[in-house]
């Protein structure tokens, strides 16, 4: 049997005081309903995702943007972002919201939206695939 340790006991200690916390604070916190959350979130509380954004293909400052579901997707989102034709990676984040490996520190509501801040980042420069 392992020897006890002031490791082991300080974290048996905090593991039973959160437990003994959480069980204390559950009956008292009410349950979220689908208006108290983002709208992305509520749409998915509320059985209304199927099965993620819109598809979209249009022609955005001279380039070719489309989003559409995929096999998989990269971070398993499901959804694939291309400009010209080249796969820009999107990954979705807790709250709804979108980045992407070219604005990835400006979270925006849509795949078309993080598709257009690319094109704007990129100012004419081709994207690179990222493998």
């Amino acid at each position: 049997m392992p020897e006890l340790t002031r490791r082991r006991a300080l974290a048996a200690g905090a593991a039973i005081a959160a437990t003994g916390g959480l069980a204390a604070q559950a009956p008292s916190a009410p349950a979220a309903t689908p208006s108290d959350l983002a709208p992305a979130s509520a749409a998915m509380v509320a059985g209304h995702d199927h099965g993620g954004p819109a598809p979209f293909d249009e022609v955005y400052r001279g380039r070719r943007i489309e989003g559409r579901p995929t096999a998989g997707g990269h971070h398993g989102s499901g959804y694939g972002v291309f400009i010209d034709g080249v796969e820009l990676h999107v990954m979705r984040n807790a709250d709804g919201s979108w980045i992407s490996v070219v604005s990835h520190y400006e979270p925006v509501p849509s795949p078309r939206a993080a598709a257009r801040a690319a094109v704007e980042e990129l100012r004419g420069a081709p994207l690179v695939p990222f493998n």
